[in-house]
């Protein structure tokens, strides 16, 4: 899947040289509307919609953090979803495009939704492709979405991890 890993910011990249720079950063949506015909005749739709990933996830990230700040859980899952939901159409990592019959994180994405509803969030985790998702389960929910899972994807393949109230932090 090396292909696919280094299509991502090899696309990307395509697009921020195309306005100057070696890195989509500083560059916004409008920017891409006045480029638009002229980005997808050079570098195709998916390196535009993988830019457009890119630009807008940058806000989500800081709409997850305020949230957070803030305590608001809800708002926290609204942007962690629309997180996941951006890379599964605009950024393409959820499975390979050269095996469309194997897409194992879309089909954990679609019975954690299932499950979850509103009441919880998944997206693709990591590099994505045949990667991990990482859902956020109520604590009430956990055992009974553990076993939900591992009776779709076998014994053992949803591990339940805890976030501490101090997150990361340096031990020695």
């Amino acid at each position: 899947m090396t292909e696919d890993y280094a299509a991502v910011p090899k696309e990307m990249k395509e697009v921020a040289n195309y306005f100057g720079k070696e890195v989509l950063l500083g560059i916004d949506t409008e920017d891409l509307i006045c480029a638009v015909d002229d980005i997808r005749e050079k570098y195709g739709d998916r390196a535009l919609l993988r830019a457009l990933h890119f630009i807008n996830e940058n806000k989500r990230v800081k709409k997850e953090v305020e949230a957070l700040k803030k305590e608001d859980i809800e708002g926290f899952f609204k942007a962690f979803r629309a997180s996941g939901d951006s890379s599964y159409k605009y950024l393409q990592n959820i499975y390979s495009n050269k095996d469309v019959r194997h897409q194992n994180i879309s089909v954990a994405l679609a019975f954690s939704e299932m499950f979850l509803g509103e009441d919880g969030a998944s997206r693709v985790h990591g590099g994505g492709f045949a990667g991990t998702m990482q859902a956020f389960v109520k604590s009430d929910r956990v055992v009974d979405y553990k076993k939900y899972m591992d009776s779709i994807f076998g014994k053992g393949s949803c591990v339940a991890l805890k976030i501490r109230k101090y997150g990361g932090m340096k031990v020695f």
